[in-house]
């Protein structure tokens, strides 16, 4: 099996999330995209976040009818502080298989922040989304800062071509705080969730 594990806080989910599992189930040959909504992302302490069992019905919802998806609740059912390499570990080692983590150029950025980020490298490749037409070579995508920290992590890159979406959960939750629309930006049955729970308005 070659798995693709896409985390995240999902606060809410939004169409880009989606946009990104299929590109890299397109790009990789990936069997399985999995959802993993965090617990208690410690690195967002500073902000409220919605509660966990909320963020993970909104996945559910969101990739309930995408037959190559599938959602986990391993970092929910974690007590304290929820680290990726952890998740990763266990997932590895219980399932088997090759597995891919999915992030951003952004994330790949900041992770020299993130909690023994040579442990994730230890068990998974990174698969890095960029703008399609991007010409940058792999090597030039890791920063110096983690080149430095992860010596030869660009071997440990797959470029994951996909469009450029200005979505951002942030501007999602505004949105829905200000009764905006968010048609053609959140699947309608996450914005069916957060209508039932009442999520975002104060």
């Amino acid at each position: 099996m070659r798995v693709g594990v896409l985390g995240g806080t999902f606060d809410p989910p939004h169409l880009a999330h989606l946009v990104l599992a299929a590109s890299a189930r397109q790009a990789l040959d990936l069997d399985r995209v999995l959802f993993i909504p965090a617990g208690e992302p410690w690195r967002k302490a500073e902000r409220e976040v919605a509660p966990a069992e909320a963020r993970l019905r909104m996945v559910e919802a969101a990739v309930g009818d995408v037959p190559w998806a599938a959602v986990s609740a391993i970092e929910i059912e974690r007590s304290g502080p929820t680290y990726t390499c952890e998740t990763l570990e266990q997932l590895a080692a219980g399932e088997g298989g090759e597995w891919w983590l999915l992030l951003g150029e952004d994330a790949l950025h900041d992770m020299p922040h993130w909690h023994e980020p040579a442990r994730i490298l230890a068990v998974a490749r990174l698969a890095v989304a960029r703008r399609r037409g991007d010409s940058q070579p792999v090597g030039e995508v890791a920063t110096p800062e983690l080149r430095a920290l992860l010596p030869g992590v660009e071997e440990r890159i797959d470029i994951v071509p996909m469009p450029l979406l200005e979505i951002s959960s942030t501007a999602l939750r505004e949105r829905v705080r200000e009764g905006g629309p968010t048609e053609f930006l959140l699947p309608a049955a996450v914005r069916a969730v957060i209508d039932e729970l009442g999520l975002y308005r104060g």
